[in-house]
């Protein structure tokens, strides 16, 4: 395990409209405003998402399971902000609910808003953190750069 250890900074709030895209509307915000990590909180409805429910394979790289969301249908999520080499990226997973189906994941590929999302973003200050390159897994995973950096092997 690794940990670095900041404070919350500015607090942002949102309100995503009908149709608008959950990682262009954040990320547009996160630039915007020069946020460089932060959390995210997420409630509302999406219209559609396509959702990854865990991987399809794990060797040799990480290929995620895809499930399609055709909403309307109610949203929960939290997530997170951090920058790669391109800027700010958010991660975040969901709870998503119509009538009796339920899926949770991790939305991708156009995730849009139905009626509203409301988004609370709470920047943290004094955290050096990025998204890299993992070629293990071929994602791009979260690393701390500060000089307080903790790492613990667990013992089990």
């Amino acid at each position: 395990m690794e940990y670095s250890v900041g404070k919350a900074g500015r607090i942002i709030a949102a309100r995503l409209f009908e149709g608008e895209d959950i990682y262009e509307s954040i990320e547009e915000i996160a630039k915007k405003e020069n946020i460089k990590s932060a959390a995210v909180l997420i409630t509302g409805g999406f219209r559609k998402a396509n959702v990854v429910v865990g991987p399809k394979t794990e060797q040799p790289k990480i290929v995620g399971n895809f499930k399609d969301f055709a909403g309307p249908g109610e949203i929960l999520g939290v997530g997170t902000i951090y920058c790669d080499d391109e800027g700010p990226k958010l991660h975040t997973h969901t709870a998503i609910g119509k009538d009796n189906k339920t899926i949770i994941g991790c939305p991708r590929g156009g995730a849009k808003t139905f009626l509203i999302l409301e988004v609370t973003i709470i920047e943290i200050d004094g955290l050096k953190a990025s998204r890299k390159f993992d070629k293990n897994t071929g994602l791009k995973l979260l690393r701390f750069e500060q000089k307080q950096l903790f790492l613990f092997e667990s013992t089990a």
